[in-house]
């Protein structure tokens, strides 16, 4: 399915239904599929047809969605970049996917100036908002471009748009991402536009990254009204839950905890909340049992994926966040807290060894995933596709195992493992105990190089600001809790861990700092 026939369906359904909310402003979905509309005549004027990358690198806002859907409306691929990158990062992009347009933020207009003279696909630049910029500004395009129709021609296995990931070696790799790779989960886990629900939905998480788009194009499916926030920050997101009644809610841990520990989160009315989604990065125990708490009535959903399989694969439903139930039953609960959940029906999941074969229940292997949801392949990189993607089966690089009810639980990144006298120690079970220390605000762990054994383990800790904790304590709690080769033999203090935008610890960065061996 076409992902444009969401927003031709909603706007014929709820036409007079707000859209989207924006720093005040609203527009209702017959005005945003005609600016859709005006946006696709105005890119093909430029040029822009199938095929055709369309580049933008800005914050979240109406415009970023809109420039979705009319390259889309035009059978051209969507490329947003990350508004984080370094100019060289931008640079190696834009020639990578090689659009043909790009829309620029304001706050970034110097940084594209800079490299544009070394970029030869892009035949024009345009300012996303009026300012100073030497380039044509996009309300005067909509102003001057036709509402007319149009009716893309793009099947299911087309690609739709293309998300470039943190890349650890050489550049970032351009994730090829098809309409069914969005629709097949759509059609799936969504419900349809229905003329007498109503949900608002507030978006936070950045459009340069699979979650993002995955919650726009599900809200325009079901019609509901998106509240879109440029950037996350705590205060302003709770304001705006409470001032436009918010329903739904995708986080990523670190937002979920910044707002619980926010000294202002009791004084903001959040109670319109029904869903919290979360995902991205690991969530610790402890903070999503206190947002349990927080949140009474809220049903809590844990979606796990990644890039290249257009986000959510497995999940843990509401009904595993209700810990209610017997001793037993809650004790269970508990323990799924920690897991990914289980696989959606249209998705196929295997856990198998280095030979790729599948591993009993209960043993560690690598996560591999089979299904109409992956990606086409890495733009412009067939030795990197074929090293993912293996006779139909994405190797997604996730360590993890089935309990015996079916429930994945992660071991952590393959090239995060530890390996110490030939036992392998999975990194995410020494943070989670870790993190049910009374002084630990979060916690890391890495393996540095050791003659003797290896590697050896090192906790990378951030203590909160109240407590005081040593290393021989920590060393000493872990050991209570886990088998002596898995504690950690060396603790490092730190101001905090370093994270990508959606929260996931850089591990690298850690390995870069702190990776040093250990003595003695």
């Amino acid at each position: 399915m076409n992902t444009t026939e969401f927003l031709t369906i909603a706007s014929a359904i709820v036409p007079d239904r707000v859209a989207t909310i924006f720093e005040g402003q609203r527009q209702s979905y017959v005005e945003f599929q005609e600016r859709v509309m005006r946006l696709a005549d105005a890119m093909a004027s430029l040029g822009v047809g199938p095929g055709d990358r369309v580049g933008t690198i800005h914050v979240n806002c109406p415009q970023h969605i809109e420039a979705y859907f009319a390259s889309a409306m035009l059978d051209a691929i969507y490329v947003p970049m990350n508004y984080r990158v370094r100019a060289d990062e931008l640079m190696y992009m834009l020639n990578n996917a090689g659009p043909k347009v790009m829309f620029v933020g304001p706050r970034y207009v110097d940084m594209v100036q800079s490299v544009a003279e070394d970029v030869e696909s892009v035949e024009q630049y345009v300012a996303l908002e009026a300012g100073e910029s030497p380039w044509p500004c996009y309300e005067d395009l909509l102003a001057s471009a036709s509402a007319e129709e149009r009716f893309p021609q793009a099947d299911g296995d087309d690609s739709t748009i293309i998300l470039f990931t943190s890349g650890t070696t050489g550049g970032p790799k351009g994730v090829m991402l098809t309409h069914n790779s969005f629709s097949s989960y759509i059609l799936s886990n969504v419900s349809p536009v229905d003329p007498e629900v109503e949900e608002r939905n507030i978006l936070t998480v950045p459009l340069h990254h699979v979650a993002g788009i995955q919650a726009v194009l599900s809200a325009v499916y079901s019609g509901r009204s998106l509240i879109i926030q440029r950037q996350f920050e705590p205060k302003e997101w709770m304001d705006l839950v409470q001032r436009e009644r918010a329903n739904r809610a995708m986080m990523v841990p670190t937002m979920l905890k910044q707002l619980l520990d926010h000294p202002e989160f009791h004084q903001h009315d959040l109670s319109s909340l029904e869903v919290i989604t979360y995902g991205a990065a690991p969530m610790p125990v402890p903070v999503i049992r206190r947002a349990i708490q927080e949140f009474p009535g809220v049903r809590f959903i844990n979606a796990f994926g990644q890039t290249e399989t257009a986000s959510t694969i497995t999940m843990l439903p509401p009904e595993d966040h209700v810990l209610e139930g017997s001793p037993e039953e809650v004790e269970r609960k508990l323990k799924r807290l920690s897991s990914i959940g289980r696989p959606l029906d249209d998705v196929e999941i295997r856990i198998v060894n280095d030979s790729g074969n599948d591993v009993p229940g209960g043993e560690t292997g690598e996560i591999v995933a089979r299904g109409e949801r992956l990606m086409k392949g890495y733009w412009g990189n067939e030795a990197a596709t074929r090293e993912a993607v293996r006779n139909g089966w994405l190797y997604t690089g996730d360590l993890g195992y089935f309990d015996e009810d079916g429930y994945i639980y992660l071991s952590g990144r393959a090239k995060d493992f530890i390996k110490r006298g030939g036992e392998m120690i999975a990194p995410e079970e020494v943070e989670q105990v870790l993190h049910a220390h009374h002084a630990v605000e979060e916690a890391a762990i890495i393996g540095v190089p050791d003659e003797q054994w290896g590697e050896r383990i090192r906790a990378v800790v951030v203590a909160k600001s109240e407590q005081q904790v040593t290393e021989e304590e920590l060393i000493e709690y872990c050991r209570e809790r886990l088998a002596s080769f898995k504690r950690p033999e060396s603790v490092v203090f730190v101001g905090e861990l370093p994270r990508n935008p959606l929260g996931k610890v850089l591990k690298r960065v850690l390995r870069e700092e702190y990776g040093q061996t250990i003595k003695g």
